[in-house]
Formats: structure tokens, sequence, C-alpha cells
């Protein structure tokens, strides 16, 4: 199991309400993993819930660390977000710090992947609680990108949307400047066609909110996903 080569993958809210069939649609559809986090109210109980939903299947699963309170063991992998456009260097390095002085000790650092984010949509919760700075142009999205593989060596460049469909230029423009960064789109597909286009570009699709609204269309992305691958 190696996160660098997956394609599709879910994100589950812990804050909100899912069945057992559809975890199951999602978990039998052959997307690659399963990645639990969210914004806000993410909780440990909501967190435990998710995992020991996800486990009976054989899907890789992966806690992206939204506040200390909520981590707990039991992932294959955790993702852990650094803002790069964050006003805020809480949301850059500040809260990292804080985690490995409480946690630094017992982690298995092969299962920590640090994801550069970079937020676009001013209108999401996760750009108004890091205080990110959304109003960036292609050169600024590039800048990002560059910062990620070349000055941090991070392995995830993350274009984050979070509730609106993205600009598939800019997330073109990205993908030609990173090598051995991956680089992960999320945001905003409710379509087997907007899983497509943005599958061209980006190495990692995220399907989220669509999940709620459309579990059926959901799992139809992974096939969408799965021509482009």
């Amino acid at each position: 199991m190696d996160f660098q080569t997956w394609k599709h993958v879910f994100k589950l809210d812990p804050a909100k309400e899912i069945s057992d069939d559809v975890i199951e649609q999602l978990c039998t559809s052959g997307t690659d993993a399963i990645i639990v986090g969210g914004s806000d109210d993410v909780t440990m109980g909501g967190v435990v819930d998710l995992l020991t939903r996800v486990r009976r299947f054989s899907v890789p699963i992966v806690l992206e660390i939204s506040n200390l309170e909520s981590i707990t063991l039991g992932f294959d992998y955790y993702f852990i977000p650094s803002v790069l456009n964050s006003t805020n260097a809480s949301f850059f390095k500040d809260l990292h710090h804080t985690a490995l002085k409480e946690y630094g000790a017992m982690m298995n650092w092969d299962q920590m992947i640090v994801e550069g984010y970079c937020v676009l949509n001013e209108q999401c919760k996760v750009a108004q609680l890091t205080s990110a700075n959304t109003k960036l142009d292609e050169d600024d999205v590039v800048a990002y990108a560059q910062m990620a593989e070349h000055l941090f060596h991070m392995p995830i460049f993350y274009m984050e949307y979070s509730g609106t469909y993205g600009d598939s230029d800019l997330v073109y423009a990205a993908s030609r400047e990173l090598n051995n960064t991956k680089l992960i789109y999320g945001g905003g597909i409710t379509t087997v066609e907007q899983a497509r286009e943005m599958a061209y570009y980006a190495d990692m699709v995220v399907i989220g909110n669509i999940i709620y609204d459309d579990p059926e269309m959901a799992v139809k992305t992974v096939k969408a996903v799965r021509e482009i691958c």
C-alpha cells in the first residue's frame, strides 16, 4: 500500500451523518482510500466511529488531522495539513510544533505525510479558519507549488476548493511544476465529467460533499477517474 499510487479517494467528515450502506458502497467501489477529515466539529468520537465502520473493509484509511483532540491510533496514514497561503503561522507550523511536543516520541514517521495546502475558495470554512489568502493568480499558485516541492520537499501539494468546483487551468499550471510532489485536487466535484477533467491534471482526486448529497454519483466518479488513469 503506497499513497503515492492513489488516484481516487473519498473524504468522510466525522461531523456528518452517513449510513452503513453508503459506507459499504464507498469502500467496495474500487476507490484507492478513505480519508477521514473535516474543518470543524471534529471530535474523537466521530473519528473513532468512522474508523471502526470503515475498518470492516480492506480499503486503506487515512486520518487528515484537524485538531489534537481527535488524534487516535489505527489509521494506515496520517495526513498533516500545512496551509502554505495562511496568514496565521499557527496553521503552517505552530500547531504542528505543539503536536510534536506531545506525540513526537510515539510517532511512526513512515505513516506521517505532510500536505502543502493551497486554499482557493474564500467562502469555505477552512479558508476562514486558517485565515488563508485566497486572492491568488496563476503565478501565486505556481510559486506555492514550487515552494511545496523544491523548498520544503513536501510529498503532497493539495489544491483545496472545498465546496466549489475549481479552475482547471490553475490545476494544470500547478501540475506542470511538480515532479516528485503529488498534486491532489479537492472541491466541488458533483459529476463524472468534473471528476474526469480534474483527473487529467491532478495525481489524486478527492471526492467529498457529493457523498452526502448523491452517493450513487459519488461512486460513479471512481470509474471516471480510472478511465483517465
